[in-house]
């Protein structure tokens, strides 16, 4: 056992301090200019159309999904541990500093998003009556590279239906039996039966859940972190300070006690920012493919909001939580400091709202935990049907899979499960990061597609491809392959 971890150790080292951190950052930067910094000119229209959606209530097509459920389920994926425990490990081992670096990667994942949803939409197929699409259908029918496209989904059931899995549960178990008391193996058993209802709903009943969950979940978390800054106003300015401080010279705080070093700060803020809203790896193009909408290009503004939330609002809330409030202590050691980072948020709300606040992070804890088990099934799921063309008893086995992974999570030292799935999401990243470097083309020509003909009133998308349909076979054949396999009826 000690080998295995010392291995997965050597490739997070060889992932996240040298390949990853150029390729995720270098992917960003290059969509961001390719597509004219759509973070300042998309994301405020982006809101204000979810914002239309949300009023209006649409209801999807069987083996569809609303946009509004679509960028739900990539939110409940994107919203879970990693925005609280993950961040919180974050500064513990990259001192606050880390931060900066998380919200950096959030800026430029908001294009890296962008590029994996309209291209998710564009090359996604329809098996059995469902939408089904992500990284592997566009590598398979965008790049044309099928073992590339195998490859991915292997690393994505393991990552999403098993590792990822193993760090949420993990995270609740021990979070809700600290605040409430209650053996770990009850909280076990609760939290796999819930997850077994919702499972065996399908589809529709997974975007229900999160359409109804997130919201909640992600205002009330907020809230509370809010009321705590605004009790710990005197900490605010010295926190500010630190995260700025610390993103260049980590030395400087604490008097140098930390031991940390810059490349320290940018691994672990880089890693777990990437990890929280998911940018660039792979994972929320599952949800953003299978969304209603009159043209791709929207469904990627809304990708772009799901980075918003979960880094800018919800990340960034857990940050000045720790660092305002006390529990992250800059004259500890960070390699002491880390032992005890899975409960420092858990612990802020309990140094301002007492027993009370403990509960309450818990609970929040334990709705984006399961949030993310959710989405993360979905996404995992998808890959399944990519590989074993979906048959029911293949599905049903994956399910079993995943609910015994949730059970072993419980059982796993925390830190450890943590390794695992930085170096599973690493290697699943890489053929995504490939794929949108070598489809950067698609993603341009199709957003310049929306902007000459929707914002000009001319012809929409669906119009235009509903004439192309009417033509001659070989040119229908040639619109399936420009356009899109999901477009044909």
């Amino acid at each position: 056992m000690e080998n295995f971890r010392n291995f997965v150790e050597m490739i997070n080292t060889v992932l996240w301090d040298y390949v990853l951190i150029f390729a995720l950052m270098g992917i960003g930067i290059f969509m961001t200019i390719k597509l004219k910094f759509p973070q300042f000119t998309r994301l405020i229209p982006g809101l204000r159309k979810m914002i239309a959606d949300i009023a209006n209530k649409e209801k999807a097509e069987e083996g569809k999904m609303t946009p509004v459920q679509a960028l739900a389920t990539a939110i409940a994926s994107q919203v879970g541990t990693g925005n609280i425990v993950g961040v919180a490990t974050a500064i513990a081992a990259g001192g606050p500093g880390a931060a900066f670096w998380m919200i950096v990667s959030a800026f430029f994942g908001m294009a890296t998003i962008f590029s994996e949803a309209v291209l998710a939409q564009k090359y996604r197929e329809n098996k059995d009556g469902e939408l089904v699409g992500g990284p592997a259908y566009y590598i398979k029918n965008g790049l044309k590279s099928k073992w590339l496209a195998v490859f991915f989904s292997i690393t994505a059931v393991v990552t999403m239906g098993i590792v990822g899995t193993m760090v949420q549960s993990n995270s609740v178990a021990g979070s809700v039996s600290s605040a409430f008391n209650i053996p770990v193996i009850a909280v076990t058993v609760g939290l796999a039966i819930v997850v077994t209802l919702i499972l065996m709903g399908g589809m529709g009943r997974i975007a229900s859940f999160a359409e109804t969950v997130v919201p909640i979940m992600a205002g009330a978390y907020i809230l509370g972190s809010l009321v705590i800054i605004a009790l710990n106003l005197g900490g605010f300015i010295t926190a500010i300070k630190s995260i700025f401080i610390g993103a260049f010279t980590p030395g400087a705080i604490g008097g140098g006690v930390l031991g940390i070093t810059v490349q320290q700060t940018v691994r672990y803020g880089l890693a777990r920012g990437l990890f929280s809203n998911e940018a660039g790896v792979g994972s929320t193009p599952h949800s953003h493919a299978v969304a209603d909408v009159k043209h791709p290009a929207e469904q990627g503004f809304s990708a772009m909001i799901g980075v918003f939330i979960s880094t800018f609002l919800i990340c960034t809330s857990t940050v000045m939580v720790n660092t305002a409030a006390g529990s992250y202590n800059s004259t500890i050691p960070a390699s002491v400091m880390a032992e005890s980072a899975t409960v420092m948020t858990q612990n802020a709300f309990t140094l301002n709202f007492g027993s009370v606040g403990g509960m309450f992070l818990s609970v929040c804890l334990s709705f984006f935990s399961l949030t993310t088990i959710i989405g993360w099934y979905f996404f995992a799921e998808s890959n399944v049907k990519f590989l074993f063309n979906a048959k029911p008893v293949t599905l049903n086995t994956f399910k079993v899979i995943v609910i015994a992974s949730l059970i072993i999570g419980t059982l796993i030292d925390a830190t450890f499960v943590w390794e695992l799935v930085d170096m599973t999401v690493g290697l699943m990243a890489i053929p995504n990061i490939i794929a949108l470097f070598a489809l950067s083309k698609d993603v341009r020509s199709i957003l310049d597609d929306y902007d000459s003909k929707v914002l000009s009133g001319n012809i929409s998308w669906e119009y235009k491809y509903q004439n192309i349909e009417a033509k001659s076979s070989k040119k229908k054949h040639l619109n399936k392959r420009v356009f899109g396999t999901t477009m044909l009826k």
